[in-house]
């Protein structure tokens, strides 16, 4: 064999591996052919193939907005860690300084457990992009503990639908994509009803949901199809009726500040 055949196999074998390990990558960050349906059989789990969520423009980035009168503030100006505790119960470690809280190693969640109520969040991504896909900003806002609301930088940032910033994740995307560019501050405005089960135990109503990304709805009383799961969609257990607000940990620095909540209640009460 010559030293240009040679030279010529062993280029062919580098873009044979070159395109093997594209193809291997390729799932992790714009979805996959092998997880379960959704119950609505119409769409796998993480579907590569769902449609992308339309771009557009939303409004500037507003100062933080002030707290209702009736609102706890989990996370404002000044503020300690005091509403929050790490998933295992003990103190939390998340770095706070002038009111901005870090994701730190290890979810963080609230003392506090919740059942109907407004949230808002207000988050920013890395001014400096780092990874891809889910590799970007990537962390979650955790309703009643188990109902997430995605959090990544999907500004030209290309991932699975179902996955892509304000995403209930693993289930539906947003309407549209309404994010804003990296380190610039975005908000969720978000109303949540818990699950209702009856005294056996057995579900009588969905988590439903509704989301505001940056003053635009992108989630319209959406019932969560269960609990989030990777790859998968939980099942519904009497425990969800009621959780904490729940931040993720997923490797990637993001930051938070202005957080309140205010519980719902019925008209009249």
């Amino acid at each position: 064999m010559t030293t240009m055949m040679r030279v010529a196999l062993s280029g062919a074998a580098t873009l044979v591996a070159a395109s093997i390990t594209v193809m291997t990558q390729q799932p992790n960050q714009l979805g996959y052919d092998d997880t379960p349906m959704q119950p609505n059989g119409k769409w796998r789990v993480h579907d590569s193939k769902r449609p992308q969520p339309r771009v557009i423009t939303p409004g500037p980035s507003p100062a933080p907005a002030a707290a209702p009168s009736d609102a706890t503030v989990l996370l404002g100006p000044g503020a300690d860690l005091s509403a929050w505790e790490m998933s295992d119960g003990s103190a939390a470690t998340w770095p706070v300084k002038d009111g901005v809280m870090q994701s730190g190693k290890g979810y963080v969640r609230t003392k506090e457990q919740y059942s109907d109520f407004q949230l808002h969040v207000e988050f920013a991504t890395p001014s400096a992009v780092k990874g891809d896909g889910q590799g970007r900003g990537n962390s979650g806002v955790f309703l009643a503990g188990v109902f997430e609301v995605q959090v990544l930088d999907s500004f030209q940032n290309k991932t699975y639908p179902d996955g892509q910033a304000s995403a209930m994740y693993g289930q539906y995307p947003p309407m549209v994509n309404a994010s804003r560019g990296p380190g610039e501050w975005q908000m969720y405005d978000i109303v949540f009803t818990a699950p209702r089960f009856n005294a056996g135990g057995t579900l009588e109503k969905p988590a439903v949901v509704t989301v505001f990304h940056n003053g635009v709805v992108v989630h319209n009383a959406t019932a969560f199809l269960g609990p989030t799961e990777h790859k998968q969609i939980g099942k519904y257990q009497p425990a969800h009726a009621k959780g904490p607000l729940r931040l993720q940990d997923h490797g990637n620095p993001v930051s938070f500040r202005n957080i309140w909540i205010r519980p719902l209640k019925n008209y009249d009460e």
